[in-house]
């Protein structure tokens, strides 16, 4: 059975570029291979050995984002007084305030406030509502967010 991905429209369209941009660099790196084999003896030969290994990474990286656009299901934002897949949550543990946007794991980046569903973060958070304690254990204890607000 396919893995399901749940993703955002915005999350689609970045995965959509990023295809792009990595099907255009195919030739580049048929270029550095056809290059570096003249030369020569292609055992003890490292720009033919790095320019193999950007392929490879290249050519799983697109098999892996064709893969994901083929079976994802797109994240239907809608208005709730929950905390959902697509949501956007405020909270705050005592004065610090936190936003944070609950995707998919596919999307998941925590530097830019984006948390999986599937993170302790995000698994607190699911079906909360404003003014809810949600408690996370982390390595360093437990912490508890009080939900601010639902976007």
């Amino acid at each position: 059975m396919k893995k399901a991905y749940q993703i955002t429209e915005a999350g689609r369209k970045e995965l959509e570029a990023e295809l792009k941009d990595l099907k255009s660099r195919r030739g580049e790196i048929a270029e550095k291979i056809a290059e570096a084999r003249d030369y020569g003896d292609l055992s003890e030969n490292a720009e033919y050995d790095s320019a193999r290994e950007e392929q490879g990474l290249v050519e799983t990286r697109i098999a892996e984002i064709e893969d994901i656009l083929m079976n994802a299901e797109e994240i239907k934002t809608r208005k709730s007084s929950k905390v959902q897949l697509g949501s956007t949550v405020e909270v705050k543990n005592g004065a610090k305030k936190f936003s944070y946007t609950l995707v998919g794991p596919v999307e998941a980046d925590p530097l830019n406030g984006k948390i999986s569903n599937e993170s302790p973060i995000g698994v607190a958070l699911l079906g909360k509502v404003v003014g809810d304690k949600a408690t996370i254990s982390t390595p360093k204890g437990d912490t508890t967010y009080t939900v601010v607000s639902i976007a």
